[in-house]
């Protein structure tokens, strides 16, 4: 079987087979120090195997917050919820969780911002039944999403795991999902952090306050010199706002110790 048709089966698998999955004694050394419960779970294409922290909980599912801004900007911009990644979407006008939130925003802002209330606009433009058949058309987690078109990513029915989200972003990455070539180089653009020479990172945090003990996500990819690495860490957050830097911090902190940052 040809490597590439092998990655591709591989991603739209339900889950890793045990050969697949190597524990990293490095990254199991900075969740410990950081005394942090989570995971970390870094997909290589190209050696087509798993690396990480915490199988188990890799693989168990949990709310995706605000990482489903991903996918709600694909399902919005392939069936025209929005003209364009730059339309500005009201807020509402209400007060929100946060001052940066009081803000009407297009997709491209948003998303940086994490903009829940623009998000939840989006949402209620595609609708219930059109959203429900996208998010099962993409495989997404357990691909349940209630009766309420604007909240079932922030307080469930919808849950997916670590290893879920590496999978969906690397189809993302390499543009094998069921949508417009165009809409996904746009969200791909969205998605970019950082880059430098032969790199680049792409990423979305998440944060889920209803959860108990609350949850936090930073979920990717990073492209180095032709190699692709898709990544998810999802971590308990008992202090809540007090440990949302820890996401980003601790998921970088593993993208280095495994070499896949400069």
């Amino acid at each position: 079987m040809r490597p590439l048709l092998f990655s591709a089966l591989l991603l739209l698998s339900g889950h890793a087979q045990a050969s697949e999955w190597n524990d990293s004694q490095a990254v199991d050394k900075l969740f410990g120090a950081a005394g942090v419960k989570g995971t970390f779970v870094l997909y290589d294409v190209q050696r087509q195997r798993y690396v990480g922290h915490d199988r188990e909980r890799a693989e168990t599912r949990f709310v995706p917050a605000s990482t489903y801004k991903v996918a709600n900007s694909l399902i919005g911009l392939s069936i025209g919820a929005v003209k364009s990644a730059d339309e500005v979407l009201p807020y509402g006008g209400k007060p929100q969780r946060f001052k940066a939130w009081e803000h009407d925003m297009s997709l491209r802002d948003a998303i940086k911002a994490s903009n829940v209330p623009v998000y939840q606009e989006l949402a209620r433009r595609i609708g219930l039944e059109r959203m429900r058949a996208n998010v099962s058309r993409l495989g997404y987690g357990n691909a349940e999403i209630g009766q309420v078109v604007d909240n079932f990513w922030l307080v469930g029915p919808l849950k997916i795991s670590a290893m879920e989200q590496t999978r969906f972003l690397l189809r993302l990455a390499q543009g094998e999902l069921p949508f417009p070539a165009p809409v996904q180089s746009t969200v791909r653009a969205m998605t970019l952090l950082e880059s430098g020479p032969g790199w680049e990172l792409h990423g979305k945090t998440g944060w889920c306050f209803d959860c108990t003990p609350e949850l936090g996500w930073w979920v990717g990819w990073v492209k180095r010199n032709e190699r692709l690495y898709g990544f998810a860490l999802n971590i308990d957050m008992p202090g809540g706002e007090a440990d949302i830097g820890k996401r980003v911090e601790l998921g970088k902190a593993s993208l280095k110790a495994l070499g896949i940052l400069p």
